[in-house]
């Protein structure tokens, strides 16, 4: 669904009405709580909301979450005296904020999908409400930009963080792996900003940086398989194509390669994933549109946008999210390190579990119309999503929704991710939608998009909500092609 002139001139009205309500109760006095979620869109919206507060003049505290639930609302509920700017979460939990925040100043920037009715007393923004796709259109801290656009001019050199929190949430859907809808006007204007360049290349994770074999073996989205986490298997694949991993003593990066290198690598991949059973178009995924941020020192992982975003996610994952918002607000010193050490722990990380996984097929179960990845106590919950994703990516011809969970013991809740791929989407399937049924009716929260989405529950709800998943799955298949969508 693309965003028509109507439905962008509505949504942008609705930021202007969010700034006004920020813009009156700073010149109050009030402090303004800002309260956003820990992945690379959440971050990015924190880091614009920051910086666009500072530079009002507004005394302003950053709280960031893993989750929003009824513990969440009821510490913001002791909150006096001050605004609260909820972005990227809320709109899915209106019920909640609704019961425990009734009547109080709160600002909701957010894109996931709403639940319900909000209080007359929020203010409520959200591409959603307006016909637009908000899973691949617009994002929360595309959101946030437009609100502090609203806020003051000055703010567009802000642009291009919100494409790196789109970017982090995976909404490059559109054509050559590029940004659209309402996302577009964001790119517009960081072009104009000066900040940022807009080109075709391969998708290689660390282009800028990191020499070529690790980028092939740093790339997960997609996944490929016997090169992604692989650095000695990647070298020698370069190796086998004649390529040149060195000049002399220096590294190269995949900016380095030649027109004719590059065409032969992305020729040898498509090969090599064409043997392991996949699509063309999984072959395709790796060329597109690249993002680079100007501002930014060359050979840094904040050169690409995309690489950016990855940064991002790992403060956020090993619980280092200050480190993404200080980044984000302009931060260039000491946090870079820390976060750069970061990085290195996620990929770490998430490389492990991938190779364990890989090692441990029984940890898939296969339902009627699921795939469930058991991930119990043995993968973190903060990086299940992540995992989850890649196994979307990396499954050759997925068509079912893949459910991975994991264990928080000390709190007896299953955090759960959920995937499904764009073919059943765009027949209508909402995976967000059946996430939110599924938890409620075990005394948990869930939703967010139509193609990815999570929930929380009690963990000896577990099985019993594997299976309703299941069945509600199972029928929403059986009415699309009932349908004939």
């Amino acid at each position: 669904m693309t965003a028509n002139q109507g439905q962008t001139e509505d949504f942008l009205r609705e930021t202007h009405k969010a700034a006004e309500h920020i813009r009156e109760h700073v010149a109050k006095g009030q402090t303004v709580l800002v309260i956003s979620h820990m992945d690379a869109d959440g971050l990015s919206a924190a880091g614009i909301m920051g910086v666009a507060l500072k530079r009002l003049g507004a005394p302003f505290r950053i709280r960031i979450e893993r989750w929003f639930d009824e513990n969440v609302a009821q510490e913001i509920a002791s909150e006096k005296n001050c605004l609260i700017v909820l972005l990227d979460m809320g709109s899915g939990y209106l019920s909640i904020l609704n019961q425990e925040l009734k009547g109080r100043p709160i600002v909701i920037l957010d894109h996931h999908q709403p639940d319900g009715e909000p209080d007359e007393a929020f203010v409520h923004v959200n591409p959603a409400l307006f016909g637009i796709d908000s899973a691949r259109d617009l994002s929360g801290s595309g959101t946030a930009y437009f609100t502090a656009k609203a806020l003051s001019d000055r703010n567009m050199d802000l642009a291009c963080i919100a494409i790196v929190g789109a970017l982090g949430d995976l909404q490059d859907k559109h054509e050559n792996r590029s940004l659209g809808g309402l996302n577009s006007l964001v790119v517009e204007d960081a072009v104009q900003a000066g900040t940022l360049a807009v080109e075709t290349d391969l998708l290689l994770f660390g282009r800028e940086t990191r020499p070529i074999h690790k980028a092939l073996a740093y790339t997960t989205n997609p996944f490929i398989p016997g090169i992604s986490g692989e650095e000695d298997k990647s070298l020698a694949f370069l190796l086998g194509l004649g390529i040149k991993p060195k000049e002399g003593e220096k590294w190269r990066a995949l900016r380095d390669l030649s027109h004719d290198e590059k065409r032969k690598l992305f020729s040898a991949l498509s090969d090599h994933l064409a043997s392991r059973g996949y699509k063309s178009d999984r072959a395709m995924s790796l060329l597109g549109t690249i993002y680079v941020l100007k501002r930014e020192e060359p050979w840094t992982p904040l050169r690409d946008a995309r690489e950016f975003a990855l940064l991002l996610n790992a403060t956020g994952r090993t619980g280092k999210p200050g480190l993404g918002v200080a980044i984000c607000m302009g931060d260039r010193g000491h946090c870079l390190e820390q976060a750069n050490a970061a990085l290195e722990e996620y990929r770490q990380t998430i490389t492990k579990y991938l190779r364990w996984i890989e090692e441990h097929p029984d940890l898939f179960e296969e339902m009627t119309s699921i795939y469930v990845l058991h991930g119990g106590e043995s993968i973190d919950e903060k990086v299940i999503s992540a995992v989850s994703t890649i196994l979307s990516t990396g499954m050759p011809n997925l068509e079912k929704p893949i459910i991975a969970y994991s264990i928080i013991p000390d709190e007896n809740i299953m955090k759960v991710s959920a995937r499904t791929v764009d073919v059943l989407t765009r027949k209508g399937f909402n995976i967000g939608e059946i996430m939110r049924i599924a938890a409620e009716k075990f005394s948990g929260t869930g939703g967010g998009h139509d193609v990815a989405a999570g929930a929380q529950l009690p963990l000896k709800a577990r099985n019993r909500f594997l299976k309703h998943v299941d069945e509600l799955v199972t029928r929403e298949l059986r009415r699309i092609r009932e349908s004939g969508s």
